[in-house]
């Protein structure tokens, strides 16, 4: 006999077949398991739901682009047509929908009514008429008399001529052209080859070889050779080979049937050994070896950037381990070399997770010699210029403690760029991002949205318009007209119309903000609860995890769906949390990840889950479940292991159980090079002995991903630490959490080590 946490003494037993029916017809009656053995039928209680309108806007601009039309798809199967005039913020029914029904069936047209128009465009809309067409044809409407007239489609009218006619720019002397740098390729006197890992140059019009180099050799050979734009110097790189690593994936049950496939790919770990670069500048004539003071190029090869002299080029550096990338110009001729940007830190420089290291964060301008770089070097990411004739960070664009989320475009012209940021109002959730344009001097700083949500925008087609559709988890969509030079509202289109979602019940999902392990910092996050939740009860919490570094993840936008509607109809409150260490706040918050990944915002997510179970009685903190995938399978079997007196249960699928076994361009991003003790410190594997939770191991046997020896390994030192655990390992299966056996067995586990049901011996069903 088992006894329901939360219940009142009701028992139930084990095998009994009513309890096997009762977990079969899980989303019926498992819901109610929490409190009662009683269970529930699903028709009980209607379950909430219905439409959402008045939630998006289609903008139809008309000729000008100073006006346009919309439809609206009203409850009940209506419509109705709306004409904005931009430039007045003026939104109003384009005509009385019902004086145009009358005078359309007055011409004949069937089956009219005023919430059914058959209108199928709008093209031209004034104060006195209107032009549309319906059922095929084009009609032009009076809208005093409402009488119609048919017309052909409107024409866009040639553009206007000048009132004063255009004087000609007076004729200027052409400039001189600046001498072109001779192209790539070799200079006229040389040609050059590699033999025996040495270089060696050929005079083109006859002569004896000559050999460059001498300390070439198999372990450093050189090679990347390339001639300077101006001929007069040979750039060439010593290269020390690294060692190409493999992963293997065994293929067991391959279409078709027959033996099982290998599978194996190159895949660098934390700690291999790259490929490394040695600058290198040759002088032919002199046969004089310069090599510029920019050290050993150890992720990734040297690119370069030529100046319109041939002489000069510039080059970016980031060093192994993301903590001092240098942006250099240097001299062929002497060597000299000069750091442009120098940004060093103790932690990690963000590289945005690229697969391609080693690049920067850097747009280069095309019309003057500037560079707009991206850094969080004071904080919080920014914006910086960069004059490249100065050789130096002239000015930080983006002033404040507010984070640069996205750059859309840069103006060379207006010099203005127009980018995403948030946390720019401190009344706001941190996470919103709204749109903004800023000059490039950091002055002028323009808000193209202002309410509280997460915004996305649509420009009218001239761009001095657009319509800013914004909403929050906790608020369903609103969308406003906003003129593009100054930001100013125009008028406010629609707010979304929940009378049907309200009617039926809906609740959205909370947002709640409570403060993290430091008792000071705001951490968000969102409950999601059962659609019939009752008060009085307890549940069990189940925490959809994934704290990668690289981005944060709980919702912001509104959804008429329920998130996690599969577990809460079981019974489950489930929540999602962005702690710390994860990124989009400042660069102290991220920093917590450093060196330190199993922390995984932890200790901030347990503060918000106590806070939140503080208010909500029914949210039961003595029964806390969570799973992730991937990164987020590290992180959930991580709060087992570090944190078994709160975590009491962990699902974790495809899991980088080892630092070490990952990927190296994500790895040594947040966890550093080398490879040193606190590797081991922050494994699941190596930690496996502090296993107290019920813990259960998803991996698919063809994980391109994560490799899946991450997962065995550490089912491998559970074992060995004499653990018990689930291992669900699906052949043929990629990186996720299974498919629809691994997502049933996931139910089957919390329910049973959170709800106290055995499930049921489907083998005998």
């Amino acid at each position: 006999m088992i006894e329901f946490p939360g219940s009142k003494g009701t028992a139930v037993n084990r095998t009994s077949i009513a309890g096997r029916l009762a977990f079969v017809a899980l989303a019926a009656i498992v819901a109610a398991a929490p409190s009662s053995a009683q269970g529930r039928k699903s028709s009980e209680k209607r379950r909430p739901g219905g439409r959402l309108y008045k939630n998006t806007v289609s903008p139809h601009w008309l000729a000008g682009n100073t006006r346009f039309w919309y439809r609206n798809e009203l409850k009940g199967g209506g419509r109705e047509f709306i004409a904005v005039d931009a430039v007045k913020g003026v939104r109003a029914r384009a005509f009385d929908h019902k004086r145009l029904a009358e005078a359309l069936v007055k011409e004949g047209v069937k089956n009219v009514s005023a919430d059914r128009l058959p209108v199928e465009s709008i093209d031209e809309v004034t104060d006195r008429s209107v032009v549309f067409r319906a059922r095929g044809r084009y009609w032009r409407c009076d809208l005093k008399s409402y009488r119609l007239k048919k017309t052909e489609k409107p024409q866009p009218a040639p553009p206007a001529k000048p009132k004063t006619p255009e004087k000609k720019p007076p004729r200027r002397k052409p400039a001189k052209k600046a001498p072109e740098p001779r192209k790539w390729g070799a200079p006229e006197k040389w040609s050059y080859s590699v033999k025996d890992h040495n270089i060696f140059l050929t005079p083109r019009k006859g002569g004896k070889e000559i050999q460059l180099t001498t300390d070439g050799t198999e372990e450093k050979s050189y090679g990347g050779l390339r001639w300077a734009p101006d001929g007069k110097m040979l750039i060439a790189s010593r290269i020390t080979p690294g060692e190409r690593g493999e992963v293997y994936l065994i293929e067991s049950s391959p279409r078709g049937g027959g033996r099982a496939k290998l599978h194996r790919r190159g895949y660098s770990l934390p700690g291999d050994k790259f490929t490394l670069h040695e600058l290198n500048i040759f002088d032919p004539e002199t046969k004089k070896r310069i090599k510029p003071d920019v050290g050993i190029f150890d992720l990734g090869g040297p690119g370069m950037r030529w100046n319109p002299d041939g002489r000069k080029f510039l080059m970016t550096k980031m060093d192994r381990g993301y903590q001092r990338f240098r942006l250099m110009e240097i001299d062929t001729h002497t060597g000299a070399v000069h750091n442009i940007i120098d940004e060093k830190t103790d932690t990690f420089i963000w590289s945005a997770h690229r697969i391609r290291l080693g690049i920067g964060d850097l747009t280069w301008l095309s019309k003057t010699k500037e560079v707009v770089y991206m850094s969080e070097r004071d904080g919080y990411r920014s914006l910086y210029l960069v004059d490249l004739k100065a050789r130096k960070i002239v000015n930080r664009i983006t002033k404040g403690d507010y984070v640069v989320r996205y750059v859309d475009k840069i103006d060379e012209d207006k010099r203005q760029i127009w980018f995403r940021a948030s946390g720019m109002n401190p009344q706001h959730d941190p996470y919103m991002i709204n749109y903004y344009r800023v000059n490039f001097d950091g002055s002028g700083l323009v808000a193209l949205t202002d309410g509280h949500g997460m915004h996305s925008i649509k420009y009218s087609p001239d761009r001095k318009y657009i319509i800013d559709t914004y909403s929050r988890v906790d608020a369903a969509p609103v969308n406003e007209l906003r003129r593009v030079s100054d930001g100013k509202l125009m008028c406010v289109l629609e707010k979304s119309d929940t009378s049907e979602l309200d009617a039926s019940g809906f609740q959205t999902d909370e947002v709640f903000v409570a403060k993290g392990r430091d008792g000071k910092t705001d951490i968000y996050g969102i409950i999601c609860r059962p659609y019939d939740l009752d008060p009085k009860k307890k549940y069990p919490i189940l925490e959809d995890i994934y704290a990668g570094p690289h981005s944060s993840y709980v919702p912001k936008t509104y959804s008429t769906g329920n998130r996690y509607r599969s577990w809460t109809d079981l019974g489950f409150i489930v929540v999602k949390i962005d702690g710390m260490g994860t990124a989009n706040r400042s660069k102290a918050f991220h920093d917590v990840c450093w060196r330190n990944l199993k922390d995984a915002g932890l200790p901030d997510r347990i503060a918000w889950m106590k806070a939140a179970a503080k208010k909500y009685p029914y949210m039961d903190i003595s029964r806390v479940g969570i799973y992730g995938c991937s990164a987020g399978g590290q992180n959930a079997a991580a709060a087992v292991l570090f944190h078994p007196e709160f975590y009491k249960a962990a699902a974790a699928g495809c899991g980088c159980h080892d630092n070490r076994m990952d990927k190296s361009s994500w790895n040594e991003q947040w966890m550093g090079y080398p490879v040193g003790p606190h590797y081991a410190e922050n494994s699941n594997i190596d930690n496996a002995h502090r296993l107290k939770g019920a813990l259960m191991l998803i991996v698919g046997e063809m994980d391109k991903n994560v490799p899946p020896e991450s997962t065995i390994r550490f089912a491998d030192a559970l074992i060995k630490a004499d653990k018990d655990f689930d291992l669900i390992f699906v052949p043929g299966a990629g990186h996720g959490m299974g498919g629809r056996y691994g997502n049933r067995r996931m139910k089957d586990f919390f329910l049973k080590h959170l709800q106290g049901i055995d499930p049921p011996n489907r083998n005998a069903e």
